[in-house]
């Protein structure tokens, strides 16, 4: 066993009292140091204001200022005095009072993680001709860091990326980055490192590390990958430097319009009594959750909020397959306007940031409409199979709540995101009047690699279960009602007797399962034996993460599959039960104050697929068949889980566990495939220009004149450059500037983080390497209306000629006015 107690472990810096040189005289917190000292000036201010008095009022003065100062020294810095004396709190921070529940280190950061936009194909529809053509809104890493304030080597980082889910070559690139930057990062490891996607299925792709999802998007993008980790990294790195005391708010509220379940039909195979418990009305039937559950983040300093963190189940598909624009999907947008609506807030810090973290959500659709055919019969798709009059399922669609806006479910999205961002809101700001704090002061966390390959382990029963090497059936080839399949697959009852012959024989030639792997997973018909294959490199995990999370009443589960709503419910329900008994035995065999509160967050650090219920998986429809360890997927996960819950308790260490060593090769880690992973991705060769053009002039011009409040779209078009040549990262491909009277410079006022600003690209000659980008611009879309005023837009690019060099240009529209 190695724990955190056996890593290095080194103070950060040497705690030498330095002046901040802002003319203060005061010594503000240097996060390198980890201090935040006392001003040397400050009872010395408060003689000198006592000076001129009589000898008796002085004397009975300094009695008073002697009892303040011991009272706030018994109130504020008692409690941390046995401790690290480098986290003390600030003598000028706001008192804290018991409403604020204890205090921790807490610290935010966001970086940009866009990738190329153009030329890749996207992740999550396994499609191969969905290529990225532009970008509607940058992707972001989003770090939150919570730790002990007495043990500061007690900490967690949770990262929120906007991808389709976390990965095992990305998380070893960034833990081998953190080394990289010196002892004051040699805290995080493994063990606390949790990287979570939100399932966006609008990201681009060629990043993971296994060779089942490389092979739609050509193979591996070192591009893509490498925007990923550095993104992810800088993002650490910020939250990490502004790391200082705060406090800890924890609620919960309910979400409506924003989620369905997609797979009722395997659903209503849970057993009826728990399917009751969660029937709570109409509105709520239980057959997705509801509930979101917010984290909010305080510094002391000043009593700012500097974040919040949320668990709420929805899946990244509101951009449909045909969509081709970058975006971080309703998860993207609902953080978008989040930390939209704290700009100017006077509670807030500035660079608040806002993470919408995926939970259970496995079953779940944003296309809250449901699942009907696009085949002019105007019929819903049968709830059985998601089929429609044909047999097959290509014509069954779900649909969005604005599903009839032609922009291939960007209005959707945008709803969608905005049903999740509205009550999180409000819950934010209700707990400011009515917090509900985090209490107890252990911050603790546990990973291991777990074999799910052939693990057995005793069920609750008695009896003894299994897992398997990893296999994928039929109806997993069908997909879902977000973005159905091909051929004639179908989901719940597919299988080698329903579909062509051919799909047998393709199954035999890539690796026939023997009998042992077919009845492992029955009642799954067995299309890819992807476990077992190994050529030309691994092609799924087997290895998996398991890891939980721990601040006081807070535990969270860090998911590698997406797990559906009631096999969430059962994980959560037995950490929670668990972790009412260690909680007891932390207060002695009393009661504890505040009962555990469990969310689920993932798919994280790696990608497992799915994760049903054995119930549901009987049912065998495309979370079922997707579901890679046998029926026993879930139990195995829990008993994991549970078997290293311990370590949680306030008296562990954090703790990185050995995995049993793997059947096929020795190691005891997945492989880091990133450097042997196969691509066919071309690069850029050149750009080149129209004749008589230059990169950056305008091609069509905008109008001279545009009404708010009518819809407006602002529309130029640029001579353009492949915008894989530089992804400027932090900063735009794409930008609204004012005019701003009376010195007439250009201010920017909108940049390509914004949903309303949209860059296309489109290549116009491949002899020439020629291309064209197109600014649009929606003044009234977005949660900001600009003011009246003239404007014009601006196109940044980066041109690469036949030897390699790069040349940055720009290029901008005329002036416009904008006007009620």
């Amino acid at each position: 066993m190695q724990t955190a107690d056996g890593m290095h472990r080194e103070k950060e810096g040497g705690g030498l009292d330095r002046d901040d040189g802002d003319g203060d005289g005061e010594r503000d917190w240097d996060p390198k140091v980890g201090d935040r000292l006392l001003s040397s000036r400050s009872r010395g201010s408060r003689a000198r204001s006592a000076a001129g008095r009589s000898r008796r009022w002085d004397f009975l003065l300094a009695i008073l200022g002697v009892n303040v100062v011991v009272g706030l020294l018994l109130m504020t810095v008692a409690p941390n005095f046995l401790a690290v004396s480098h986290w003390q709190l600030p003598w000028f921070a706001p008192a804290a009072t018991n409403s604020d529940g204890d205090q921790y280190l807490v610290g935010v950061g966001k970086a940009d993680i866009t990738g190329p936009v153009v030329e890749v194909n996207l992740m999550g529809y396994a499609d191969p001709k969905q290529l990225g053509t532009g970008l509607r809104q940058r992707l972001f890493s989003r770090a939150f860091i919570v730790g002990d304030v007495d043990r500061p080597d007690d900490r967690f980082v949770y990262l929120v990326l906007d991808t389709q889910s976390g990965d095992t070559a990305v998380r070893y690139a960034i833990l081998n980055a953190l080394r990289g930057l010196g002892p004051a990062y040699a805290a995080y490891g493994h063990q606390n490192l949790a990287v979570t996607g939100t399932h966006s299925h609008a990201g681009p792709a060629g990043w993971l590390n296994y060779l089942l999802p490389q092979i739609t998007s050509k193979g591996f993008d070192r591009q893509s990958f490498q925007a990923i980790v550095d993104g992810a990294v800088l993002s650490i790195r910020r939250a990490h430097e502004s790391l200082q005391p705060g406090y800890l708010s924890l609620g919960t509220t309910k979400v409506h319009g924003a989620n369905i379940n997609r797979s009722l039909f395997a659903y209503l195979a849970n057993p009826h009594e728990e399917r009751a418990r969660y029937n709570a009305s109409a509105d709520d039937d239980g057959s997705v959750e509801k509930d979101l559950t917010l984290l909010k983040f305080k510094r002391a300093s000043d009593r700012k909020n500097i974040g919040v963190l949320t668990w709420f189940p929805t899946h990244g598909t509101s951009m449909l397959g045909n969509n081709t624009l970058i975006a971080g999907d309703n998860k993207g947008v609902a953080a978008y306007l989040f930390e939209q609506s704290m700009r100017g807030d006077d509670g807030a810090a500035e660079g608040f940031v806002a993470g919408f973290s995926q939970a259970n959500v496995g079953d779940t659709s944003p296309n809250v409409l449901g699942a009907w055919c696009e085949d002019g019969s105007g019929d819903m798709c049968t709830f059985e199979n998601s089929t429609c009059s044909d047999g097959k399922s290509q014509a069954c669609h779900a649909r969005g709540p604005l599903f009839r806006v032609p922009d291939n479910g960007a209005s959707s999205c945008f709803e969608i995101g905005k049903r999740q961002f509205e009550p999180a809101r409000d819950l934010y700001h209700a707990l400011e009047s009515d917090p509900n704090p985090v209490r107890g002061s252990s911050v603790k966390s546990f990973h291991t690699f777990h074999n799910m390959s052939g693990f057995s382990f005793i069920l609750p029963n008695g009896s003894v279960a299994r897992t398997c090497p990893a296999a994928l059936g039929y109806s997993f080839a069908a997909g879902t009602s977000d973005g159905p399949g091909a051929f004639d697959f179908t989901q719940h009852d597919g299988n080698e007797d329903t579909t062509s012959p051919m799909w047998r024989v393709v199954s035999r030639l890539l690796n026939e399962p023997t009998d042992e792997q077919r009845a492992c997973h029955s009642p799954k018909p067995i299309l890819l034996d992807v476990g077992e294959m190994y050529s030309p490199y691994q092609w799924t995990p087997n290895v998996v993460d398991v890891q939980v999370l721990r601040v006081g009443q807070l535990v969270i589960i860090v998911s590698p599959g997406e797990a559906t709503t009631m096999a969430g419910r059962r994980w959560k329900e037995a950490v929670e039960s668990a972790s009412a008994a260690l909680f007891e035995q932390e207060t002695g065999g009393r009661l504890p104050s505040v009962a555990p509160v469990a969310v689920l967050g993932g798919p994280a650090n790696s990608y497992t697929h799915y994760i049903t219920t054995e119930e549901e998986y009987t049912i065998q429809r495309y979370e079922g068949a997707s579901t890679l360890y046998g029926p026993h997927t879930l139990a195995a996960y829990i008993n994991v889980t549970l078997s290293f819950l311990p370590y949680l308790g306030s008296s562990g260490s954090q703790c990185t566990a050995p995995p049993p060593t793997s059947h096929q090769d020795g190691s005891v880690f997945p492989p880091d495939n990133s450097n042997r992973s196969l691509s066919f991705i071309p690069g850029v060769v050149r750009d080149g220009t129209p004749l008589f053009k230059s990169f950056g002039d305008v091609l069509a011009d905008v109008d001279s004149v545009y009404r708010l409040g009518q819809g407006a779209r602002v529309r130029a078009t640029f001579v353009g450059a492949n915008p894989r040549n530089n992804l400027h990262l932090e900063g735009t491909y794409a930008a609204v500037e004012r005019l701003s009277p009376p010195n007439g410079e250009w201010c920017q006022v909108r940049d390509d983080a914004d949903w309303a600003l949209v860059f296309h690209w489109r290549r116009t000659s491949e002899v020439l390497g020629s291309s064209e980008v197109d600014l649009v611009w929606e003044p009234d879309a977005g949660p900001h209306v600009p003011d009246p005023g003239v404007y014009r837009l601006r196109y940044y690019g980066d041109a690469k000629s036949l030897g390699g060099t790069l040349t940055p240009f720009e290029g901008a529209s005329k002036a416009f006015t904008l006007f009620w």
